[in-house]
C-alpha cells in the first residue's frame, strides 16, 4: 500500500514540471509566410517581398467555391538586412508573421550577380522558424518580386507551382535542379564544389502576373516558367547553363531520373527518342603520375519512344547502332558541360571534394589554387554505356511501309 501511495505523490510531483502550451498562437494571430523574395533597388538598399498565405481564399478556391479574392497577399519593405525587412513589414501587418511553412526564398538576378548570395543566408538559417529544407530560385530577367507576387492558376499558392515545376523539369528534362537552403550553404562553405541554382523567369505579358485576370482565363498571360542553372562563384552569379550544358551537368552530377534525349539519324534532326528509364553515374578521382585524374562512368537504359524515320528495330545491329550513337551524344553533351565548368573556373561538380575523400594528402597541397589552377586543367575521362530494353508496341515505324509504297 505505501508503494502505490508512494507511486502517487511521485506522479503528482511530476505534474509540477509539465509545462502546457504556454507560447501557443492561433491560427487568426498569425500571417503564414509561403515565400520571401529579394532584391536592390535603386538607391542600394535591399527590396523583400513577402507572399502571405490567406487561408480562407485558399481554403474557398480548393473546394470548388472559386471566387475573386486572391489566395496571397503581398507585402514588401525596405532596409539594410534580412532582419529589419522582417521588422519593417512586421508593422504593415496586423498579425506576427509565421515563417515555419515558408517554402520558396527567391534572389533577384542582379543581386545574386552583384552582390552574391553569402551575406544575406546566415539570417535564414539562424532563424528557429525557417526551414533548412526550404528552396532556392534565382529570378532570371526579372525581379524578385515579379516571381513572388505571381497569381496562378492550378496551383493557388504560386510557391507551391514554382517548386513543383522545378522538381518536374529535374525529372523529365533534366534541365533545372531543385536545392534547397541547406545544401547551397553547404556548397558555398565547401572547398571542393560551388553551388547551382535554378532559374525562374515570367514569360508572356509581364505585368499581368499580380491580377486575378491572370487565372481566370484558360490561356495564362503571365505564367512564371523554369529557364536553365544558374551557376556561382564565390557566391555570385556568373553564368547561365542551358539545353545540352544544362542536361549534361545533370549527367555529371547524378540528378538524372527520367529524361528523353534526341537524336538525329539519315540527316533528320530529332528523329528519334530515347527515354531514359534508370542510369547511373559514378565518378572517381585518381592520380596519374602524380597529377589528379577524374573518371565518369555512365550507364543508362532506356526505350525508344518515337521513331520518325524508317527502322527495322528488330535488328539487333540497328539497335547496337543506336545505342552507340546515344552513348556517343551524351558523352558529348557531359564533355561540353564539363569545358564550360571549366572555363568559367567554377567546380559546380563537386570533383573537389572527390579528390579530398580519395587522396586527402594531396588534396591538401592543391586545395587552395584548385578552382583557379588545377581544376580548369583537370583531365577527365568519360565513358557513357547505352542500352535499348524496348522499343514499344510497334517494331518498325509506320513510315517504313511509306517507304515501300514509293518503291
Amino acid at each position: 500500500m505505501n508503494r502505490k501511495r508512494l507511486v502517487l505523490f511521485l506522479m503528482l510531483i511530476c505534474t509540477i514540471f509539465t509545462s502546457g502550451c504556454w507560447d501557443k498562437k492561433e491560427l487568426n494571430e498569425m500571417a503564414i509566410v509561403s515565400a520571401v523574395g529579394l532584391d536592390r533597388n535603386k538607391e542600394g538598399k535591399l527590396v523583400g517581398t513577402f507572399q502571405i498565405i490567406n487561408p480562407s481564399n485558399v481554403a474557398g478556391a480548393l473546394q470548388g467555391g472559386g471566387g475573386t479574392n486572391p489566395p496571397i497577399s503581398i507585402y514588401r519593405a525596405t532596409g539594410d538586412n534580412v532582419l529589419e525587412l522582417d521588422s519593417i513589414a512586421s508593422t504593415k501587418i496586423s498579425r506576427d508573421m509565421y515563417f515555419a511553412h515558408a517554402n520558396l526564398i527567391v534572389i533577384g538576378e542582379e543581386l545574386a550577380k552583384e552582390d552574391g548570395i553569402n551575406d544575406f543566408f546566415d539570417a535564414f538559417e539562424r532563424s528557429p522558424e525557417f526551414r533548412a529544407t526550404t528552396r532556392i530560385v534565382i529570378a532570371r530577367g526579372v525581379k524578385a518580386k515579379d516571381i513572388v507576387e505571381t497569381l496562378t492558376a492550378i496551383d493557388k499558392v504560386s510557391a507551391e507551382k514554382i517548386i513543383k515545376t522545378i522538381e518536374t523539369t529535374e525529372k523529365i528534362q533534366g534541365k533545372n535542379i531543385s536545392i534547397n537552403l541547406q545544401e547551397v550553404i553547404k556548397n558555398l562553405l565547401s572547398t571542393g564544389k560551388e553551388p547551382i541554382i535554378s532559374g525562374f523567369t515570367v514569360k508572356g505579358n509581364t505585368g499581368k502576373e499580380a491580377k486575378m485576370d491572370n487565372t481566370m482565363s484558360s490561356d495564362i498571360e503571365a505564367n512564371p516558367t523554369a529557364a536553365g542553372i544558374g551557376v556561382f562563384k564565390d557566391g555570385k552569379l556568373i553564368d547561365w547553363l542551358d539545353g545540352d550544358k544544362a542536361l549534361g551537368s545533370m549527367w555529371v552530377l547524378d540528378r538524372i531520373e527520367n529524361t528523353n534525349l534526341d537524336m538525329d539519324w539519315e540527316g533528320k534532326k530529332g528523329a528519334i527518342t530515347y527515354q531514359v528509364i534508370r542510369q547511373k553515374t559514378n565518378v572517381r578521382a585518381k592520380l596519374v603520375n602524380g597529377k589528379p585524374k577524374i573518371s565518369i562512368k555512365v550507364r543508362a537504359e532506356g526505350d525508344i519512344r518515337e521513331a520518325n524515320v524508317p527502322l527495322n528495330l528488330t535488328d539487333m545491329h540497328v539497335l547496337k547502332d543506336l545505342e552507340k550513337k546515344f552513348a556517343k551524344d551524351l558523352k558529348k553533351e557531359m564533355e561540353g558541360a564539363i569545358v564550360r565548368a571549366q572555363k568559367n573556373k567554377t567546380d559546380i561538380f563537386g570533383f573537389g571534394e572527390i579528390m579530398h575523400e580519395s587522396h586527402p594528402k594531396e588534396w591538401k597541397k592543391i586545395e587552395k589554387t584548385w578552382d583557379d589552377v588545377t581544376f580548369p586543367k583537370l583531365e577527365v575521362d568519360v565513358q557513357v554505356e547505352t542500352f535499348i530494353r524496348r522499343t514499344g508496341l510497334r517494331n518498325k515505324p509506320f513510315l517504313s511501309n511509306f517507304k515501300k509504297r514509293d518503291q
